[in-house]
């Protein structure tokens, strides 16, 4: 064997060897796909993987839940007829399968007017026992979805009876509130924002405050956003697009209303639950609150839960608000207020509260 044929079978020895060597090296120190996968997802990432799809599905059965089968429930509707006619008539509304109309009597036309126009009545059926024809008061302004359901039912009445009715809408929508659905968006608009921005300084400095002063400042810097928020909504829909027109101050006042309650109760649950706190957020104002804030379909045409709760929450209370600003001179409107400014006190009072307990209990460990 020649020399360079050995120095060749010795320097390709060598290169193998150093191939093997790498290889036993990298098998040594790799831990594996299963130890890399345990590393990449942690137990806690799971965890919040699953709750994204609980969520997920919890939006899908609370929106098709809601909407999938409108069906009115106790609607008050005044009855103007004959005194013997009216109480048979009052009776027999009150009667039906399912229970979808609260009648009442009221004395003639125009107090039922007045009963509407005050919003303590979504309709009045008026007989005329002159004729054939009776007329059916409404009004589109506190719900087109129930106005659409109170014809229906009125048509169904006096079919049944041989008789026919007339429609006159005495709170007719604005002519650029289509459907009467802007002031719910409008709402949304609001309470998106509020809970973002809490969001958004959650995500950006800790979702617990580090110390009570922190999360004092963290909610007084809401305020300057909520009123900003409030005042454009207002100029958007009033000023630029002309859909809600006649009451910029009162709709900003409420805009900022609806922004701090979305924002300090979002802050609470951030502080009481970390970031899981904004998942609850989530479920509390979009999962909940938005198809049970009677926008598209008014409270008396949803199943019982929507039903019950949409009152309690900033979106239907701030939902229904509008409407009363816009449509009905801002009738009983305060309990609507005490409903989202309660949220704010609890929101600010849980965040403080529950930040002063952490850092306690953070200076004694």
């Amino acid at each position: 064997m020649s020399l360079a044929t050995s120095r060749h079978r010795g320097a390709t020895g060598s290169r193998v060897d150093t191939v093997t060597d790498r290889a036993n090296q990298t098998t040594e120190t790799d831990p594996g796909l299963l130890a890399d996968l345990k590393d990449a997802v942690s137990l806690r990432t799971v965890l919040l993987v699953v709750g994204v799809l609980l969520v997920q599905l919890a939006f899908v059965a609370s929106y098709v839940g809601a909407f999938h089968h409108p069906t009115p429930h106790d609607v008050a509707i005044g009855v103007v007829a004959p005194q013997q006619q009216a109480a048979q008539l009052e009776q027999q509304l009150g009667a039906a399968a399912g229970h979808p109309l609260a009648p009442e009597i009221v004395a003639d036309r125009a107090a039922a007017v007045q009963h509407i126009r005050s919003a303590d009545l979504a309709g009045a059926l008026v007989v005329d026992p002159t004729s054939t024809t009776d007329e059916l008061l409404v009004a589109s302004g506190g719900g087109a979805s129930l106005a659409t359901a109170l014809e229906q039912l009125a048509e169904k009445t006096s079919a049944q009876q041989g008789r026919t009715v007339t429609v006159t809408d005495v709170v007719p929508l604005q002519p650029g509130d289509a459907r009467g659905l802007t002031g719910f968006y409008l709402v949304i608009g609001w309470l998106v924002g509020g809970y973002l921005v809490a969001s958004l300084l959650g995500v950006a400095k800790g979702a617990r405050p580090a110390t009570p002063r922190r999360a004092a400042i963290r909610l007084s810097a809401t305020l300057p956003y909520a009123l900003v928020s409030g005042l454009g909504g207002a100029l958007i829909v009033d000023q630029w697009l002309g859909a809600l027109t006649g009451h910029f101050w009162a709709l900003w006042g409420l805009g900022a209303l609806l922004v701090l309650s979305a924002a300090t109760v979002t802050m609470a649950l951030q502080v009481l639950f970390g970031t899981i706190g904004i998942g609850l957020t989530v479920l509390l104002f979009v999962v909940l609150g938005n198809p049970s804030a009677g926008g598209a379909y008014q409270s008396q045409l949803l199943p019982s839960l929507w039903r019950t709760v949409g009152g309690w929450l900033p979106n239907g209370a701030g939902t229904d608000a509008v409407r009363r600003i816009v449509y009905f001179d801002a009738h009983d409107i305060g309990s609507r207020l005490l409903v989202i400014v309660v949220c704010i006190v609890v929101g600010v009072a849980v965040a403080l509260g529950a930040s002063i307990l952490f850092d306690r209990r953070a200076r004694r460990n």
